[in-house]
C-alpha cells in the first residue's frame, strides 16, 4: 500500500510538472503567443476544441462521480436495483443531440478558417509586367536545409526567410527529395512539402508582435524526414515594409561578393574549385531550381548559425566542412577533411565568414 502510494505521488508530481511546463514557451518560437493572422486563429481554434473537451469530461466526470457515490452498493440494500432508464426518450434526445451541437459549434469556425486560410487567389492576379500583384515566396525543403527564392524579386536565400510586417505574404511551399512540412509556430501553420505537388498557404506578421519577439522567429521542419528531421530549422526575420524593400534592393545589387582579405581571396579559389558547383554566393543567383543543390550562401557572414546548428564562428565551420555528417547525419554534403589542408580550411572560412549583403 505504502508503495503504490509513493507512484502516486510521484506520479502526481510529473503530472502537475508537465502542466507547468506546457505553459513555458518563447514569443519566437511558441504557438500559444501567436504573432500573426494565422496563428490567432489557429490558436482560437484551439482554445475552442481544448474548452468542448474540458466541458464534456467535466459533465462526464460530474454525472460518474455522482453515481459512484449515490448508487454505490450500502448495507442491508445489496439487492436494490435503482430505476432504470433504458428507452427514455427525452434522455435518448439529450445525449443525441447535445454531441452533435458541440460538433456543429466546432465544425462551423474550423471550415470558415480553413477557406480563408487557403484562399490563394490573390497569387494568380499580376501586373502589366507578369508578376504577382502580392508577395510570393517559393519555398523548398532539401535534407536538411530551406530555401526560400523571392520569384518576382530574382532573389535567393537559405536558412533565412525574410517577411515585410503587417502584409500578406504567400508561399508555394514543395520538396526536393522527401517529404518535409513548413511550420512556423509563432506566425501559423504547418503546410506539408511534397515531392510531386505544390502548396499554397499566406502568413501574415504583426508587427507589435514581431517587436516583442524583436524581429525574430524561428520555423521548423513539422514532418519526420531522416536521421536529422530535428535539426532543420530556419530562421525567420521581420522588417517593416521600406525596410523589405531597402533589403530588395541591397539583394539584387550583390552580384559580385569580393574578398577582403588576401586569406579570403585564396578562400575564394578554393570556393570556386571545391564548393562552387553546388553554392552559389549571390543571392540573384540565375541558375535552374535544379542545379541549386546547396544552400545559398551570400548572406552567411550574416547568420546566427553553421548549418542551423553550430555557434557561427570559424572554428565551428571548419570542423563542419571536415565532416557534416558528424553533425548532421543524413545531409547530403559530402566530407573535405581528406580533400583540404588545414591552411584551405583558414582561407575557406574566411572567404565565407566575410560573405555579406545586409550595410555593405
Amino acid at each position: 500500500m505504502k508503495q503504490w502510494l509513493r507512484k502516486w505521488r510521484l506520479m502526481s508530481v510529473f503530472a502537475v510538472l508537465a502542466l507547468a511546463l506546457s505553459g513555458c514557451g518563447k514569443p519566437y518560437l511558441s504557438a500559444l503567443d501567436p504573432a500573426g493572422e494565422v496563428a490567432q486563429k489557429q490558436y482560437h481554434l484551439m482554445i475552442l476544441s481544448t474548452s468542448i473537451m474540458v466541458i464534456v469530461i467535466a459533465v462526464v466526470v460530474v454525472i460518474y462521480v455522482t453515481a459512484l457515490i449515490r448508487f454505490r452498493r450500502k448495507k442491508g440494500k445489496e439487492d436494490y436495483i435503482p430505476k432504470q432508464v433504458e428507452g427514455n426518450h427525452v434522455l435518448e434526445i439529450i445525449w443525441t443531440v447535445i454531441p452533435i451541437v458541440l460538433l456543429v459549434i466546432l465544425a462551423i469556425p474550423v471550415i470558415a478558417a480553413t477557406f480563408n486560410l487557403g484562399d490563394t487567389k490573390a497569387m494568380d492576379k499580376k501586373d502589366k509586367n507578369g508578376h504577382s500583384k502580392v508577395l510570393v515566396v517559393n519555398v523548398r525543403a532539401h535534407l536538411y536545409w530551406w530555401e526560400f527564392e523571392y520569384p518576382d524579386q530574382g532573389i535567393i536565400t537559405s536558412q533565412t526567410l525574410v517577411m515585410p510586417e503587417d502584409q500578406k505574404v504567400y508561399f508555394n511551399v514543395k520538396a526536393a527529395d522527401v517529404k518535409h512540412a513548413f511550420w512556423i509556430p509563432a506566425i501559423g501553420g504547418k503546410i506539408d512539402a511534397n515531392v510531386d505537388n505544390v502548396n499554397k498557404f499566406w502568413l501574415e506578421v504583426d508587427s507589435d508582435k514581431a517587436k516583442e519577439a524583436n524581429n525574430l522567429f524561428y520555423g521548423k521542419c513539422a514532418e519526420l524526414c531522416g536521421p536529422s528531421h530535428g535539426l532543420m530549422d530556419f530562421k525567420v526575420k521581420t522588417m517593416s515594409k521600406e525596410d523589405f524593400a531597402s533589403w530588395v534592393d541591397e539583394m539584387k545589387a550583390d552580384t559580385n561578393p569580393a574578398p577582403t582579405t588576401a586569406l579570403a581571396k585564396d578562400g575564394e579559389n578554393i570556393f570556386k574549385q571545391s564548393c562552387a558547383s553546388c553554392h552559389a554566393v549571390t543571392p540573384n543567383d540565375k541558375r535552374p531550381e535544379s542545379a541549386r543543390l546547396a544552400p545559398n550562401l551570400a548572406t552567411f557572414g550574416e547568420r546566427e548559425r553553421v548549418a542551423g546548428i553550430l555557434d557561427h564562428n570559424k572554428e565551428n565551420l571548419k570542423k563542419w566542412i571536415k565532416d557534416p555528417q558528424a553533425y548532421k547525419p543524413g545531409n547530403k554534403m559530402p566530407a573535405f577533411k581528406d580533400q583540404l589542408s588545414d591552411q584551405d580550411l583558414d582561407a575557406l572560412a574566411d572567404y565565407l565568414m566575410g560573405l555579406k549583403v545586409e550595410n555593405r
